[in-house]
């Protein structure tokens, strides 16, 4: 009697819960939805969009909406997935015309990162709406940065409508070593940097990591009702293999796995919510991915069996190395090569050193304590650019 009652007390206060945090996501208002912080900015302005199909504003898309308030949009620029969402991760994303509109799309993933003068002669004023999930690798910050960059350049404003962070609680990874810089790691700071894209905008021109230290007329419309301790689902998936919020908090601790030979569930209907392998059982749960268009047109381990764990109710916690380091000792076991990819681990990591760390047998406090002092300082020099309390 005493163990029902205090099973049905769990649940009302996990409801309760649930029912605070709805109320208190009701209330949160994206830059994007707040036209009064910026449409006075836009007047008789040529404006370039960097948007996806994260990019709403109630139901209508930012696109529609300024085109509704006579807003003169001129280009959209289209980061990794392209504008409506539906690339394959590293897929090439081609420049054309919108149907829908007949507004001209401009790449920004691929070879062409950073647009020139002439495309950005052909607009004032460009605005940054994506929604991101906080993680470093995560690319829509870097063609964020690549933007501010050709913005300073040419001499045109920028402007972020922010919008919230659902990995925001966390701070944790080793900080970007410089000569690991790349696309899917441009700064130094941690995997996990707990800002949001508005945050981390005004930290870019703050600190100077824009080339030669250029930086263009920046403005960041905050999300208001917004607090750092609040939880965030996403009400779209902000790229085509991180379908939910379970997938999101897995993320940062999963995509070191796109380094070796595992499967993450890249061409399952629950990717980045498990781990698997055919030759070596990762654990006893077993599935079978397959070609998925605009998902994973050619996943890893297609049309095998994997087994592994199925992650889709564990807890989330940030960083969590310990799936990475059980993975690779199991294939060490075998005398089995688990790093297949060693030179793009290090760029995930920002560092060789967590690759060298899991390989010499060091534990996940081992490891994570190599890096306290880097995030201390990050923690310290991030707060002047805080938005959010």
């Amino acid at each position: 009697m005493l163990k029902r009652a205090s099973t049905l007390i769990v649940s009302a206060l996990m409801l309760l819960m649930t029912v605070a945090c709805n109320a208190q996501q009701a209330d949160i208002q994206v830059g994007a939805s707040q036209f009064d912080k910026y449409l006075a900015q836009l007047k008789g302005k040529r404006v370039g969009l960097v948007v996806n199909q994260t990019s709403m504003v109630g139901e209508s898309h930012l696109v529609d909406a300024l085109l509704s308030k006579q807003v003169q949009v001129t280009t959209i620029f289209a980061p990794e997935h392209g504008f409506r969402g539906d690339h394959d991760a590293g897929a090439h994303v081609n420049s054309g015309v919108d149907s829908k509109t007949g507004l001209p799309i401009v790449s920004i993933y691929g070879k062409n990162k950073q647009p020139n003068l002439d495309v950005m002669g052909q607009v004032d004023v460009v605005i940054f709406d994506i929604q991101d999930v906080g993680v470093r690798f995560y690319t829509y910050i870097s063609s964020m940065h690549y933007m501010m960059q050709a913005s300073a350049l040419a001499g045109v404003e920028f402007i972020v409508l922010d919008r919230p962070n659902p990995n925001i609680a966390y701070v944790d990874g080793p900080i970007l070593d410089a000569q690991f810089r790349s696309f899917v790691g441009m700064h130094p700071i941690p995997v996990l940097h707990g800002m949001t894209v508005g945050e981390l905008a005004h930290m870019i021109v703050g600190e100077k990591w824009l080339d030669d230290g250029v930086a263009p007329k920046l403005t960041v419309v905050p999300v208001a009702n917004y607090a750092r301790d609040m939880a965030y689902s996403l009400p779209i998936k902000p790229s085509p293999n991180l379908p939910n919020d379970q997938a999101i908090g897995l993320y940062p601790s999963l995509c070191f796995f796109e380094a070796t030979p595992v499967s993450i569930g890249r061409g399952t209907d629950f990717p980045f919510q498990v781990l698997g392998f055919d030759e070596i059982a990762l654990g006893e749960f077993e599935f079978s991915p397959r070609s998925i268009a605009g998902a994973a047109s050619n996943p890893k381990l297609k049309d095998k069996i994997a087994k592994g764990l199925d992650l889709r109710q564990s807890p989330v916690r940030g960083l969590d190395l310990g799936w990475l380091i059980s993975a690779h000792d199991k294939f060490k076991q075998q005398d089995t090569e688990f790093f297949t990819s060693a030179n793009f681990m290090d760029k995930l990591a920002g560092t060789d050193e967590l690759r060298k760390a899991i390989e010499a047998g060091k534990s996940e406090a081992e490891i994570k304590q190599t890096w306290q002092t880097g995030l201390e300082e990050f923690i310290a020099k991030r707060k002047k650019y805080l938005l959010y309390q």
